[in-house]
């Protein structure tokens, strides 16, 4: 999920001072101990993406997030895409589609807040401890999440579905 943040007192239809909610925790097959990553989960019980993804938003990060107001980028960027009509792609991105089957929508949730209150995030430490989530978070200026992010596809994926669909006037 791609979590923007703005400073309310920033005027609005601009791209100034823009965050991105990033999560840093263990990844131990990635060999890491503090990845820079987006929010993400496991759809399980939650019933769709989009409730799946709030559930995880409210596990990582703390924030309540109404499934009803997450966007669907993948969706939104791939409904215009012509596909072979015989293939039955997922709206989704395939960080590996040569090794297994794996897609994840990616979606958007923006929200302008008090400066002091993104101040109280920066470093907050969230995750379900009884899952053995350890997680810190990060605001990153949204034009660096591409370097901060780097090493996460979901956050590389998302950081270009966002730019792309902005560019385009569908956001």
């Amino acid at each position: 999920m791609l979590l923007i943040l703005q400073p309310d007192d920033v005027p609005s239809n601009t791209e100034d001072e823009k965050h991105v909610i990033l999560t840093l925790q263990p990844r131990i097959p990635a060999a890491s101990l503090s990845l820079a990553e987006l929010p993400a989960g496991m759809l399980d019980d939650a019933g769709t993406f989009a409730g799946g993804a709030a559930k995880e938003i409210k596990e990582e990060t703390g924030l309540e997030v109404p499934a009803n107001e997450l966007i669907n980028m993948t969706e939104l960027a791939l409904s215009s895409t012509t596909s072979n009509s015989e293939e039955h792609l997922q709206k989704g991105v395939y960080p590996s589609p040569g090794g297994c089957d794996e897609y994840v929508p990616i979606f958007l949730w923006q929200k302008k807040i008090p400066r002091n209150q993104m101040k109280e995030w920066q470093g907050k430490l969230t995750g379900l401890r009884d899952h053995g989530e350890k997680i810190t978070l990060i605001l990153c200026p949204l034009e660096n999440v591409w370097r901060h992010g780097g090493r996460d596809a979901k956050a590389l994926a998302g950081w270009a579905l966002y730019e792309g669909l902005r560019k385009e006037g569908k956001l």
